[in-house]
């Protein structure tokens, strides 16, 4: 284990996040990069074989339904606040000359 993580990698990690860091923040973003990476190592090491990779930890159905029109067609009412009308639409003034 012990993920050693270079100051050219937290310089280039900086700069793709566009973030200027002090000394102090990279040498610490630098312990924490590590860290993190051995987790990861120590979660390589064990053993899965047999269990199906899953993309969510809750089980996920298709939640889309029929798209089913239940107000019908309320153009007249929607155009009847309209100040300004022509023929089964709004009008408005030109905005570009």
């Amino acid at each position: 284990m012990a993920n050693k993580i270079s100051d050219e990698t937290i310089e280039y990690v900086g700069i793709l996040a566009k973030l200027e860091l002090s000394e102090e923040e990279k040498e610490a973003a630098k312990k924490d990069m590590e860290q993190m990476l051995d987790y990861i190592d120590t979660l390589n090491e064990l053993d899965t074989t047999g269990i199906e990779p899953m993309s969510h930890v809750f089980p996920v159905q298709n939640v889309f339904r029929e798209d089913v029109v239940t107000n019908g067609d309320n153009k007249e009412a929607t155009l009847a606040n309209a100040p300004l009308r022509k023929e089964d639409s709004f009008e408005v003034p030109k905005t570009i000359g």
